[in-house]
């Protein structure tokens, strides 16, 4: 009978029914010696019964405690160091996080994947939308040894949504500093293309790899195909490769993609056909942001999305790529490339930057950008606009705050549309 499964060794619930059934016990023991003894008064049987009452009622509450502490953990396995609260309380906010708003990210690079592990505290309807133009380092590797699409920017976006304990996220993290062949590459990028390998599908490895990390959300490539980023400079010369365009560090006049008329992943646009907020940025604008959007099946699906979009933007500017670029012509760029509508909003960082770090941003040939923000009205957009700096040695997003802010927004704006 299933009734004697909760009895076999291992299970660790036998000692709590026998004390449950002790508690119980003594409760019946003091009715039965109350019953006898209503007619004789008793100082000393009356505290015995008091105390066995007490007793009874504390070896209950602990057996059941216990009890429902097997359970929760049995269906979300948690640090074993929690408390019974700690652990009702998490499974009630995951429980209330998928009452959140449905949010796309679409992006690539580290911009991207901190902004995931800010959204993630206020909802777990998310859909990453990440570039898959990566042709540096392990990714880039990976990509042409073992034609696999670059794995880098997805890991991130994966460990920064995960759940999963820190030995797990930093696994995925563990970078090779030796070994042939080894060497450079990071686990999480290996695993992801091994699974690939395994399942025939990349798509469905990032899949398998979300279940390991227990992430929050999805992750998806913006195209299954391998595509590659051709840059044209302001001087007329071009270059192919996301890697070979950085690295010239020249103003760029446009980007595309080669071959063009790739198709995107279909669940990425199911996910922005349902969305109520689309964010593009913060990252790279040429080389993070832009790729997703040159896809003409997800800049239309944007295009259609009854979704409020709105674009993060950069708060310093990167060498070359948009040297002296003002905020203005950051969403310009877009524009260009895109469609003025794809576009509602714009988030601007008007925290001020510490001047040391100016100083050491400065002699890397990067500086912040000019928040030329009635410009940006002027064209009909609206601006979102906060302190969010986060402390680091690096210029970066608060994103918690900056989520916050954001979705504070997004809501007042659909109070006003619904009036």
């Amino acid at each position: 009978m299933k009734f004697f499964k909760w009895l076999y060794p291992g299970i660790g619930i036998k000692r709590w029914i026998f004390l449950c059934a002790l508690g119980l016990g003594f409760i019946v023991l003091v009715a039965l010696l109350t019953v006898q003894t209503m007619s004789k008064t008793s100082v000393m049987l009356a505290s015995f019964a008091t105390a066995l009452l007490i007793l009874g009622i504390f070896l209950i509450y602990t057996s059941i405690k216990n009890m429902v502490r097997i359970f929760v953990r049995a269906l979300m396995p948690l640090n074993g160091n929690d408390s019974l609260v700690d652990i009702v309380y998490q499974k009630r906010r995951v429980e209330s996080l998928l009452h959140g708003p449905r949010v796309v990210a679409i992006g690539g690079g580290t911009g991207l994947s901190t902004m995931l592990s800010g959204i993630k505290t206020f909802t777990s309807n998310i859909t990453a939308i990440v570039t898959v133009t990566d042709t540096g380092g392990s990714s880039g590797r990976l990509r042409d040894e073992m034609d696999v699409l670059p794995p880098g920017d997805i890991r991130n976006c994966l460990v920064a949504l995960a759940d999963a304990g820190p030995l797990i996220r930093d696994l995925f993290q563990y970078r090779f500093d030796l070994g042939e062949g080894l060497k450079g590459h990071s686990f999480g990028n290996l695993f992801i293309t091994a699974l690939s390998k395994v399942t025939g599908d990349f798509e469905k490895a990032i899949a398998e790899s979300s279940k390991v990390l227990a992430i929050r959300g999805r992750v998806l490539p913006s195209t299954l195909e391998k595509v590659t980023l051709v840059g044209e400079f302001m001087d007329g010369t071009s270059v192919e490769g996301e890697t070979n365009i950085t690295d010239l560090k020249k103003p760029l006049r446009s980007i595309r993609l080669r071959p063009d008329d790739c198709k995107a992943c279909q669940e990425a646009l199911d996910a922005i056909e349902i969305a109520d907020l689309v964010l593009m940025g913060p990252g790279s604008l040429y080389t993070s942001i832009l790729p997703n959007l040159l896809i003409k099946d997800i800049r239309d699906a944007v295009l259609r999305s009854d979704a409020y979009k709105v674009y993060i933007m950069n708060v310093m500017t990167q060498p070359g790529e948009t040297t002296g670029m003002s905020a203005w012509d950051h969403l310009n760029v877009i524009l260009e490339h895109t469609d003025p509508r794809i576009v509602d909003a714009c988030f601007v960082n008007t925290a001020t930057i510490p001047e040391a770090m100016l100083q050491r941003y400065a002699k890397q040939g990067a500086t912040p950008v000019k928040l030329d923000i009635e410009k940006i009205q002027e064209k009909g957009y609206q601006i979102i606009q906060g302190d969010v700096l986060q402390a680091g040695e690096q210029v970066r997003h608060d994103s918690e705050r900056l989520m916050k802010l954001v979705l504070e927004h997004y809501k007042e704006n659909a109070e006003r549309t619904e009036e």
